[in-house]
């Protein structure tokens, strides 16, 4: 599988239910992105797992979701749909990462007191 046989979507596909705490039923944001960035800055809905622990992890992702997975700017989630597929989710890289979500103006939180922010 090549990335351009990655199934992706842009932002404005992403559900906005991942704008709140709570995500909608059925689906599931994976940030991917490493511990320090996660702490800058992510989507309120997003679950946090580093790319490196998925595969230990896989139990923290709902089979049965569509599951839309975020890094930074696409490098990293396109390599985690791409395994995810491979063992049967129903996984889509999120065009752009969490620039892309920050760009359009869709809300970013961040752990602790600082102003969230990704780039």
């Amino acid at each position: 599988m090549t990335s351009s046989d990655v199934s992706s979507v842009p932002i404005t596909e992403v559900p906005a239910a991942f704008d709140t705490a709570v995500p909608p039923a059925g689906a599931q944001l994976l940030d991917v992105r490493e511990a320090d960035e996660w702490e800058l800055g992510h989507a309120p809905g997003a679950i946090h797992i580093p790319m490196v622990d998925v595969p230990a992890r896989l139990d923290d992702i709902d089979i049965d979701a569509q599951v839309y997975v975020v890094c930074r700017q696409g490098g990293r989630s396109i390599e985690v749909v791409k395994y995810l597929a491979h063992i049967g989710y129903e996984a889509v890289n999120v065009s752009g990462g969490m620039v892309a979500w920050q760009q359009t103006g869709r809300p970013v939180v961040a752990d602790g007191d600082h102003q969230a922010k990704i780039y």
